[in-house]
């Protein structure tokens, strides 16, 4: 059953973290034995203390309370005859985060995507970049789209520590958007009919997203997602180019080598029986800039956990989907059409 409203998920996502994965996945934090059964004349024992979580990770998020509220129009970017576009902001964990939102013509309420963008330089990202294509057509075809330009984007607010912390910032900030659809009162949008998507980066932080709130959102897509292993990600994007970033990083959570559990810590693969929503993932078979191979390892975890993931490897397609796009659009509109509709 999905949980509805701010107040039911935030207590989804205050639920035990110390859950050890199924299938495969990584092994989490071991849970605490529980206390033993008392014997007639026994004194009692008292019940073990969990460590709390590093507070640069997933179980540190899912132990959070999640706020997300205060969705505002601002102005009208774009009038089409199947849409209208406005610049909005909502707050995110105390954080004010802007994006774009496509809202359709016609009768609501509609179903509403958020929209997870990949990487792009902050320095250089204009709000709403990253996924013009995917924001146009959901819109068409009836959903309220609200792609979040996440921390240190745009007009978001700064986060100065968010890099150096691996960007979890913006999985809150992804949550902060679904929970700031629910409750916004606004007769276009069905807050109990959202759905997740992702692409390059942002599909990392779909993964990341379902397993510190499962139940906020109905279904998710990932197009060509990065690792789930960040240490993975850092070792192919970032060493090479000799990013300082790393330094700083290793320096302030050591190395894989140097401390595992808290790589453990940072990969939805260790909680990959969290998951409760149906999920896709769509990856090009020529991607020379997310391996396939990543993606067949999270859809492998999730599914020896049990979950419902589906892999759907695209023949000759690069990272951004060229040839391909509109048929891979259609398939994705079709998973969250028998979700949402």
């Amino acid at each position: 059953m999905r949980l509805r409203g701010t107040a039911c998920a935030a207590a989804g996502l205050l639920l035990a973290v110390a859950t050890g994965c199924t299938g495969g996945a990584e092994d989490g934090a071991p849970a605490p034995s529980p206390a033993p059964a008392r014997t007639t004349g026994e004194s009692p024992r008292a019940t073990p203390t969990p460590a709390p979580a590093d507070p640069v990770s997933l179980p540190a998020l899912m132990q959070r309370k999640h706020t997300g509220s205060g969705l505002r129009l601002g102005d009208v970017l774009d009038r089409t005859s199947a849409y209208t576009r406005y610049a909005v902001t909502y707050e995110a964990n105390g954080l004010t985060i802007s994006g774009i939102m496509n809202i359709p013509e016609g009768e609501g309420p509609f179903p509403a995507l958020v929209l997870a963008h990949g990487y792009i330089d902050p320095d250089v990202y204009f709000s709403g970049q990253g996924m013009p294509r995917e924001q146009d057509r959901l819109a068409r075809s009836g959903y309220v789209v609200l792609h979040t330009d996440y921390r240190n984007h745009a007009r978001s607010d700064k986060d100065p520590d968010n890099d150096v912390d691996l960007r979890l910032g913006y999985t809150e900030d992804v949550i902060g958007a679904a929970l700031a659809l629910r409750s916004s009162g606004r007769p276009e949008i069905d807050g109990d009919r959202i759905g997740l998507f992702g692409r390059s980066m942002g599909g990392g932080v779909v993964y990341n997203t379902l397993v510190v709130a499962p139940g906020l959102f109905d279904a998710a897509v990932a197009h060509a997602p990065v690792s789930a292993r960040p240490q993975e990600n850092i070792d192919h994007f970032q060493r090479p180019d000799g990013d300082p970033l790393v330094a700083e990083i290793e320096e302030k959570h050591g190395t894989p080598e140097a401390d595992p559990a808290f790589w453990r810590g940072v990969s939805p693969l260790t909680y990959a029986d969290r998951v409760s929503e149906p999920l896709l993932i769509q990856h090009g078979t020529a991607d020379d800039t997310c391996p396939l191979a990543w993606s067949r390892e999270a859809a492998a975890a999730f599914g020896d956990a049990g979950k419902d993931v589906e892999l759907r490897t695209v023949p000759g397609e690069g990272h951004t989907f060229g040839p391909r796009w509109a048929a891979e659009m259609d398939v994705t509109e079709a998973f969250f059409a028998r979700h949402l509709r």
